[in-house]
């Protein structure tokens, strides 16, 4: 499980960086301020969190227990929803659509998945 763990942060760690460049560069001159902050938001915790899929999967190793690869399917999820539901959230309003920004109560589903994985790699690393 630790390789898979890995090369889950380095796929997403690429990606996290294509994405903050378009947002630094492409997204900057089209985006509202409000709307901006909100992917630069997505992205900060995208790219912390593939950190901790990476320190996930080389602890793993050390620690192979269903507290320690909990944590990582948690930082993933954590990823999909608080990431993926403010770069949904963007997009909408780039596009000005309307009718959708109930979307944003995702977010912080996503954020309890970041937090109960790092509860979990703690609690994961304490009992070998």
């Amino acid at each position: 499980m630790h390789k898979k763990f890995i090369q889950i942060a380095a796929v997403l760690g690429a990606v996290t960086v294509i994405l903050g460049a378009f947002g630094a560069h492409a997204l900057k001159q089209v985006l509202p301020t409000s709307a901006l902050a909100t992917f630069e938001t997505a992205v900060r915790y995208q790219f912390y969190h593939v950190f901790a899929i990476l320190l996930t999967g080389i602890l793993y190793k050390e620690y192979m227990n269903t507290f320690v690869q909990r944590a990582g399917h948690l930082f993933i999820i954590g990823i999909v929803l608080f990431s993926g539901s403010l770069y949904l959230l963007t997009y909408l309003e780039a596009t000005e659509t309307i009718g959708y920004r109930g979307i944003g109560a995702i977010t912080p589903i996503g954020g309890l998945c970041f937090i109960s994985g790092w509860v979990l790699l703690a609690i994961g690393v304490k009992s070998k």
